[in-house]
């Protein structure tokens, strides 16, 4: 049987070329011929025949009788091999490596080259074949599903070794891994015979195939785990058999195969990553304990691991988590050695350094133990720890965005882990932080928060929040300030950042300035436009805030007992106090009252209340804070009339009592409603004035008058809103105590409201019925309005008989001082209470007669004009405005809350309040119409949208408080769309972001960078331009909603001046609006410009001779050059621009859509920059304009980055082309030149008069000069024009040097002249100008 198979085989080849391939069934007569001659291979690939002798395979014998060679039968495999069938082709690899195996194989001869390439290629061909599914489906294959495809079918038969003759040929789209596996092993145990030593190009070849093996394997095994590990465990064994001394030298192929396993290691594919890393660290590990090749080779991995590390955020953190695997698994010496590798690549190119500042933390937390290196008590200055330290903080200050981002997250992280002391010993030493001195972390943390990039300031953020434990006891004022600056971020992830950051530092440390900057910083931040940041405000309120005044509540002690003290002070008494209540909990209730922040606090608790997240506690608390001061104060028996509670703990009961009305106790309010309700005597009223009432100050101290009259609003305002819970007879008795003392009319203009509120809220409670509620409230504001009636006509009626008194004498006889003086102060004061009250009963009660009232009213307002008014009303002959200032303002604010009540009146009165707002000189006056007319606004739109335009010129007005006010109010209207943004609303807006006011500042940038950017985003770019317009004051801009200002309005709503200051301010106010754009309108504001702008003035509608249109085309350069509206091209800025892309969880649509902005941009210079350019600068070289050097200016900026696209962009016409460049490069050699002029000037006049400090600012103008070569270069040709000059003047002795052009040669005098010729020098002075260049002397011209 076995001759019979020999004999068709070596037939077949005899009748076959040489080069074609072998048949399928002589392949299948050679296996099963082979097949019982090899001993069953074993995946250890060692084969033992020591105990047996194989016989000889007869093949070879008759191969020899045939005169066939050898490669008669390996060239016919080889191209078989080299099949296209994948079955075909793995059978004849099997074949080959059979011959190998076989007993006595000439295994020498049977090894060429090219067929052992040839069974590399077939393994790879099987491997790649399914994967890239280029066999198409049979014609009678049932087509599949779209989206439904499946991987190529696997077969997994048990014997491997079925020659499928009797079943036909395999189906090509069906894969045998077990046929696979068989011929790797194979390859294995030939491995084992042949040695690759002589043959470095096919070793090379085999290391590739192997190493591709897990990749392409695995996609093709699919979920079958069992035949994955069985190609990976012969993948490794056979790379084991390469490593081995016989194939060469171990460092060459170590070397190869770690170079081809690194795509592997950093594979974002798992289980060939997985596999490369084991290999490397269960089998080349081992190896190398016994081989300093392999060591060499393996301390080498990691470095060149780093080298060949992807750029990619995600594919970067896999590289350095392999790297990690490995260097975990090496040496302690080694892994030293590659720290200080890690040390160098901290100093390296921005990818190397990009990856130490990945690799520092995980050095630092995965290699807690080195040899030699583990920190001691007093943390050793050499520590590899403190050196990786080092490193990591200096990286916080890289020259790249996304370097500084990474290292200061890295090592928000390692501080954030580190629990150690010795760790945080070793963090403060790191970064100087030593007794409570924070000098080198400060530095850079000071500069990272205010840093141009978003992910630095967050990073730098996050690293603040981490130092809070390491810090100590203080923190530094100027990184508390910064935090409080990041909270009004425009983006929403530094503003998150920075309350995290804040509030951090509020839970750290109790200090009263870090208490302050958190309640000015975070409880406004609850109208973000953000909903997750109000979420946040909350709760972080209800944590610092809330929480820490209910702990301290019923924390404190309720033992006030203490011994009478003569000489016990207030002061005293509030150290005292404050040491019952720690955690800053008094410091946090007095800046509660802030006027700033109480505001922010009253929406905060009316959100928390409505969502049901307030808890009666904090009622409690509250109550007995007041309490226990009370107790204290009465316990060192100090008089009951100097105490005040503790500020700001009425307003919070105040504004929590609204959702927690069970939980303030009844007898608590009235108790302190009567120590409070302590009025002065008639007689004492009688005596004191306006200003006695008004609050005071002494010594910096507010008065207790003032203090109880602000308690007592509070303690109204939470009596109001515990009403509910009253029973009618308390309720009946506090009604009628509050009556009597708003028919006093005594009180100050701020107890009012609240006495009336909490009036008509007792009224209803004291009712049985609604009904009889309205019929109450309308009873006492009947008979309040008519007492107020009668005083006002009492002191009318009283000043107008004293004016009538003083008229009848000439000259009118002046009032005298005395005991008269005092009924007027009274009665005005009276008056003055009288009117505000009846503007405060208009509001409850809007169904109150007040018919009467108003022609008195209509009197007093119009007592300062010339307006005709009837004699039988009393004052009408008298100026209120005038004599009583104080109740003219009153009066306006009375007639406008009635106004809100009456539409008809409101209809009449309305434009006398704008008319009364654009003349009047009373700050308090304007301040209160403004705030009138924005009540107006919502209640009667139609009527004051005409006077927007009016109300807005209180944008400039000349008090602060007016100002602000007026901001305010009308960005809240224009946030709830009672105002649109038209007209001139927005250009006079616009002035805001360059007010004289920090405040106003602050306010303008909040508006335009975070509400009006979400809310209308398209508003600054449809209005930049003609802003440009409207701050130069240059009426040659025509806009279809053209507005008929006065020259008055336009020159208060303008920055006129071509002034550095002037300029400086507007552009300014262009950057902000800037900053606001999205790309795609950047460059549409771009192309604006220079269409309606700079076309214009070179159609000549802009004329040049005029001063506005001059600025306005000097700011339209300036704004052409500003960085803010240039876009970065992808070449310059892509590596920063995708790292910090990455760090934002960016992915590639940003990079695309950066790309086509880019392209957009050249497509815009090249259709419309150019050919303006070049018309403007034809006319202004015509006119000899001063603006053609800002026009040079502008565009040698925008060319910058485009210098080796300027052929591209003027390929029309080489000409042009030319003479652009050669003018823009004859610009900046003048303007160099000029430079270099005015500091070699400066430098001689500071060395003449030896001014202080000149060797200073001659080294500091040398440096900034010098950093230009063109200036450089200007400056040398300078300095030598000036000693030519200088050696030619003492040449010639004083006499003045014609210029060149007006002189021939030069006639210059040897040295054999007599010695008593003029002008006699020596020789070697004039042979050095006869040496000396030419120079430019155009300036003697």
């Amino acid at each position: 049987m076995e001759d019979a198979t020999i004999s068709r085989i070596l037939t077949d080849l005899e009748c076959l070329n040489p080069q074609s391939p072998i048949s399928r069934s002589t392949l299948l007569d050679l296996k099963s011929l082979l097949t019982h001659q090899i001993q069953t291979p074993s995946r250890n690939f060692d084969i033992d025949n020591s105990d047996e002798t194989p016989q000889i395979n007869p093949l070879w014998d008759e191969l020899s009788t045939r005169s066939l060679s050898l490669s008669s039968l390996i060239n016919p495999i080889s191209s078989s091999m080299d099949s296209s069938t994948s079955s075909l082709s793995l059978l004849a690899s099997t074949v080959y490596l059979s011959l190998f195996l076989s007993p006595n194989a000439p295994v020498f001869s049977l090894f060429t080259p090219m067929s052992f390439l040839s069974l590399l290629h077939s393994i790879r061909r099987s491997l790649k074949y399914r994967k890239e599914g280029s066999s198409p489906p049979a014609s009678n294959e049932p087509r599949r599903k779209k989206g439904r495809g499946k991987r190529a079918r696997v077969s997994n038969n048990s014997d491997a070794d079925d020659d499928c003759g009797g079943v036909g040929e395999r189906l090509d789209n069906e894969f045998d891994i077990k046929l696979l596996l068989s011929v790797l092993d194979k390859l294995g145990l030939v491995l084992s015979l042949m040695h690759l030593g002589r043959f470095p190009d096919s070793l090379k070849s085999l290391v590739q195939t192997v190493a591709q093996i897990p990749v392409l394997g695995f996609d093709l095994c699919g979920n079958n785990s069992g035949n994955c590990k069985k190609l990976f465990d012969t993948c490794t064994g056979i790379l084991s058999q390469i490593l081995r001394p016989e194939h060469g030298e171990q460092e060459m192929t170590s070397a190869e195969v770690l170079k081809s396993l690194t795509p592997l290691i950093l594979s974002t594919k798992s289980q060939a990553r997985t596999f490369a890393i084991l290999f490397v660290k269960n089998e080349m590990m081992g190896m190398a304990i016994d081989s300093n090749s392999l060591r060499k080779a393996m301390v080498n991995l990691p470095r060149y691991l780093a080298q060949k590390a992807p750029e990619k955020s995600d594919a970067r953190a896999l590289a350095v988590e392999s790297i990690l695997d490995i260097v975990k698994a090496m040496e302690s010496d080694d892994q030293v050695g590659f720290v200080d590798y890690v040390m160098k690549m901290a100093q390296g190119k921005s990818h190397l350094r990009n990856l130490a500042v990945d690799l520092i933390p995980k050095l630092i937390l995965s290699l807690q133990t080195l040899s030699g290196s583990e920190l001691d008590s007093e943390v050793e200055e050499d520590s590899w720890k403190l050196r990786c330290l080092v490193a990591l903080i200096q990286r916080c200050s890289d020259s790249v965005a996304g370097i500084r981002a990474r290292a200061l997250s890295s090592l928000a992280q390692l501080v954030g882990t580190s629990s150690d002391e010795r760790d945080q010993v070793l963090f403060k030493k790191a970064l100087g932080i030593d007794g409570g001195r924070e000098g080198r972390a400060n530095d850079f943390l000071k500069k990272r928060c205010t840093d141009e990039k978003a992910a630095v300031r967050k990073a730098a953020l996050l690293l603040i929040t981490k130092l809070m434990a390491l810090v100590g006891s203080t923190l530094d004022p100027d990184i508390l300030k910064m935090m409080g600056i990041a909270c009004s971020d425009p983006l929403v992830s530094i503003r998150k950042a920075a309350i995290s950051a804040l509030s951090e530092a509020f839970r750290t440390f109790s200090d009263r300035s870090v208490v302050i900057e958190w309640l000015h910083s975070v409880p406004r931040l609850i109208i973000d436009s953000e909903s997750s940041i109000q979420e946040e405000c909350e709760s972080f309120f209800v944590e610092l805030v809330l929480d820490r005044v209910s702990r301290a509540g019923s924390a404190a002690s309720s033992d006030t007992s203490a011994v009478h003290n003569s000489k016990y002070s207030a002061r005293s008494f509030e150290k005292e106090l404050a040491a019952i209540y720690p955690e800053g909990v008094l410091d946090l209730l007095s800046e509660i009252c802030n006027g700033e922040v109480a505001p922010w606090v009253k929406k905060i608790c009316s959100s928390l209340g409505k969502k049901g997240k307030l808890r009666p506690k904090i009622a409690t608390a509250l109550q007995k804070i007041i309490k226990t001061s009370e107790s204290l104060w009465l316990s060192h028996s100090m008089p009951i009339d100097n105490w005040t509670a503790p500020p700001g703990a009425w307003l919070l009961l105040s504004e929590v009592s609204s959702f927690l009305r069970k939980a303030v106790e009844w007898e608590f309010l009235y108790h302190h409603w009567k120590l409070l309700d302590k009025d002065v005597t008639t007689d004492e009223l009688n005596s004191r004035t306006i200003e006695d009432i008004m609050p005071e100050s002494v010594d910096g101290m507010e008065t207790n008058t003032a203090v109880w009259a602000g308690d007592r609003v509070l303690l109204l305002q939470t009596i109001s809103n515990v009403s509910v819970e009253l029973s009618p007879e308390p309720a009946a008795h506090l009604a009628h105590d509050l009556l009597k003392r708003i028919e006093g009319f005594s009180m100050h203009s701020t107890e009012v409201n609240a006495h009336v509120k909490a009036l008509k809220t007792l009224c209803k409670r004291k009712a049985m019925n609604p009904q009889e509620a309205d019929a109450l409230v309308t009873k006492s504001a009947d008979q309040i309005f008519c007492k107020a009636s009668r005083v006002v006509d009492m002191y009318l009626s009283e000043e107008q008989k004293t004016s009538k008194e003083n008229n009848l004498f000439t000259p009118p006889k002046s009032t005298r001082k005395g005991k008269r003086e005092a009924t007027p102060s009274k009665l005005l004061l009276q008056a003055t209470t009288a009117v505000y009250t009846i503007g405060s009963l208009v509001i409850i009660c809007p169904s109150l007669d007040i018919k009467a009232i108003v022609p008195v009213l209509h009197s007093m307002i119009t007592s300062g004009t010339h307006e005709p008014r009837s004699n039988q009303l009393p004052g009408s002959t008298i100026s209120v405005k005038e004599k009583a200032p104080c109740l003219y303002i009153q009066a306006w604010l009375t007639m406008g809350k009635i106004c809100l009540a009456d539409g008809k009146l409101a209809k009449r009165y309305i434009p006398l309040f704008v008319q009364e707002l654009e003349k009047s000189d009373c700050t308090a006056l304007r301040n209160n119409i403004v705030v009138i007319m924005a009540d107006f606004c919502v209640r009667y739109t139609a009527l004051v949208d005409c006077y927007i335009a009016k109300i807005t010129k209180c944008l400039r007005d000349t008090c602060e408080l007016v100002r602000r006010q007026t901001f305010i109010l009308l960005s809240r209207l224009l946030q709830t769309d009672y105002v649109k943004w038209r007209g001139v609303l927005f250009l006079r807006f616009l002035l805001s972001l360059d007010d004289e006011s920090e405040t106003i500042r602050q306010l303008a940038d909040f508006l335009f960078g975070n509400i009006l950017k979400a809310k209308a985003p398209l508003l600054a770019y449809n209005s930049f331009v003609e802003a440009v317009f409207v701050l130069n004051d240059c009426q040659a801009y025509v806009t279809n909603n053209k507005s008929q200002n006065s020259r008055v309005e336009r020159r208060l709503f303008s920055i006129r001046g071509n002034d550095e200051k002037s300029r400086s301010r507007r552009m300014h106010i262009y950057v902000s609006l800037l900053k606001q754009m999205a790309p795609e309108h950047l460059l549409a504001t771009f192309a604006k410009i220079c269409a309606e702008i700079l076309a214009a003035a070179s159609d000549g509608i802009l004329s040049f001779d005029d001063v506005s249109c001059q600025s306005v085309l000097q700011d339209a350069f300036r704004i052409l050059t500003c960085k803010e509206i240039r876009l970065p091209s992808n070449r310059a800025a892509a590596p920063d621009a995708s790292t910090e892309m990455e760090e934002e969880g960016g992915d590639g649509g940003a990079a695309a859509r950066g790309k086509a902005i880019t392209q957009a941009v050249k497509k815009g210079l090249i259709q419309n920059t150019i050919p303006i350019f070049i018309e403007l600068k034809r006319l202004l070289e015509n006119k000899n304009s001063p603006l053609i050097g800002s026009l040079m200016e502008c565009l040698c900026v925008l060319l910058k980055d485009y210098k080796n696209e300027i052929e591209d962009i003027l390929v029309a016409d080489n000409q042009l082309r030319k003479e652009l460049i050669y003018d823009m490069q004859k610009y900046e050699t003048v303007k160099a030149k000029s430079t270099a002029t005015e500091a070699i000037a400066t430098m001689h006049r500071s060395q003449g008069y030896h001014t202080p400090g000149a060797t200073n600012q001659k080294s500091k103008l040398s440096k900034k000069q010098h950093s230009d070569s063109k200036v450089a270069s200007a400056m040398a040709d300078v300095a030598a024009a000036t000693i030519a000059k200088s050696i030619l003047k003492e040449v010639n002795k004083g006499a003045a040097t014609p210029p060149l052009s007006l002189l021939n040669m030069p006639q210059l005098r040897t040295s054999e002249r007599p010695p008593h010729s003029r002008g006699h020098k020596s020789a070697h002075v004039i042979e050095s100008l006869r040496r000396r260049q030419t120079f430019d002397f155009d300036e003697d011209n």
